[in-house]
């Protein structure tokens, strides 16, 4: 199996764990889980035309630059993939619950559909 292939199921996985912590009320854990499922497809994305990089704001620079701006993506997804890796953070070094429900649902919605759209152009 290619690497893009590992990546892609592993997002699969990553929104599945996401919609069971949002269903257990771990807001933090879901946007998470969000997160790296967007962020796996952008790795994939990225390696299917040669390319990679060093750091988590590295590949949302390339995504950005490589898919956005050149309209492979629409702008949205490269704002939900920000956004995501905001909350990430936001969830995972703050103390306390720090997600709300409405985030993690809007979260998991655009991980979703950022991944549904990612799987297509992998094709």
């Amino acid at each position: 199996m290619s690497a893009t292939e590992d990546l892609t199921i592993k997002a699969g996985r990553f929104i599945k764990t996401a919609e069971l912590a949002l269903s257990d009320g771990d807001y933090d854990s879901c946007v998470s889980r969000c997160y790296y499922a967007m962020f796996f497809m952008a790795e994939a994305l990225l390696a299917k035309k040669g390319l990679a990089a060093s750091s988590h704001k590295g590949v949302i620079s390339l995504f950005g630059a490589h898919f956005v701006k050149s309209g492979a993506m629409k702008p949205e997804f490269g704002k939900a993939l920000r956004r995501a890796f905001d909350l990430r953070q936001k969830g995972d070094y703050s103390t306390g619950l720090v997600v709300t429900r409405q985030e993690a649902e809007d979260c998991l919605q655009r991980a979703k559909d950022f991944v549904s759209k990612a799987d297509s152009l992998l094709g």
